[in-house]
């Protein structure tokens, strides 16, 4: 069992715990009449709430569409945090389903008020919400802080893999040059590694490249798609966005927060954004550089 398969099961082992603790601090659904046996009932409903929690993941794999994978520390906080929502919601609804089932067909012939009931129904659920509650935000606040230091972490190497990706003195020297033409008869002529970044501007695209050692943006009537086609020999311009494509040689940082980044651009400082659906493929070109 690999070792994210492990903590998984450790975290779901601690969360049925904890409102096991709660029921045996608290005796609800008349559990103290039944003195030291009570600890017995609650340490099946621990078991069961287990085996809830792995119903509750193949529901999240199958029905929902969010599996718990183990390796989730390549994903951003917030989609963790937003599958682990979903997860407690219906965990939350199968798990007080289980107790009054437990209540109604072992505890009810000592007690006859837990037979099942819609009033037993919200009772349970108040109880397993409040717990359910606590329990998230505890591991919300805990994979938060781990998530976030990884992301610190790994941004800081991806600043560093970007000095990998200056062109050499040979490409500086001799850099290929190309022409972006529009739907017009305008065009624009420069070296591949002058380009900053083209941006999509309504109808037009803005392209953003050193000219003579100064910043210069000229506009074309075109679309970005088009850009991109013509930028397809050149892996370094990438589309990092739906408007906006960057030559990640020309990139001097890049920002991250809270599964967000952006890339602040060499000579003009201007900060592009960058899609959650393409971070993947900047980091890897990066990464692969």
């Amino acid at each position: 069992m690999v070792q994210g398969q492990k903590q998984i099961i450790r975290i779901r082992i601690i969360s049925t715990a904890f409102t096991a603790l709660a029921l045996a601090v608290f005796k609800p659904f008349g559990l103290e009449v039944w003195q030291w046996q009570a600890y017995m009932h609650i340490f099946g409903i621990f078991v069961l709430g287990i085996m809830v929690c792995m119903l509750t993941d193949a529901v999240m794999k199958y029905l929902v569409r969010m599996p718990v994978h183990p390796d989730d520390s390549h994903k951003d906080v917030n989609h963790f945090i937003r599958r682990n929502l979903y997860f407690q919601v219906i965990n939350t609804l199968l798990v007080t389903l289980m107790i009054c089932l437990y209540r109604h067909f072992v505890l009810s012939h000592r007690i006859p008020a837990n037979q099942l009931s819609w009033s037993n129904f919200f009772e349970t659920l108040l109880i397993i919400a409040f717990c359910s509650f606590a329990i998230g935000l505890y591991w919300r606040f805990r994979f938060r802080n781990r998530f976030l230091a990884e992301e610190l972490e790994e941004t800081r190497l991806l600043n560093i893999q970007l000095k990998n990706l200056q062109p050499s003195s040979a490409a500086i020297s001799d850099p290929p040059e190309i022409t972006l033409t529009g739907t017009t008869n305008e065009s624009v002529r420069l070296k591949v590694a002058d380009l900053l970044y083209i941006e999509a501007v309504g109808n037009y695209v803005k392209v953003c490249r050193l000219h003579d050692g100064e910043v210069r943006a000229d506009m074309l009537r075109a679309t970005s798609k088009q850009m991109e086609v013509e930028m397809q020999p050149y892996p370094m311009v990438m589309r990092c966005h739906r408007a906006f494509l960057v030559n990640l040689r020309q990139v001097e940082q890049i920002v991250t927060q809270s599964g967000s980044m952006r890339l602040v651009v060499r000579h003009c400082h201007d900060t592009i954004p960058v899609s959650r659906s393409h971070i993947p493929h900047i980091k890897a070109a990066i990464k692969g550089s």
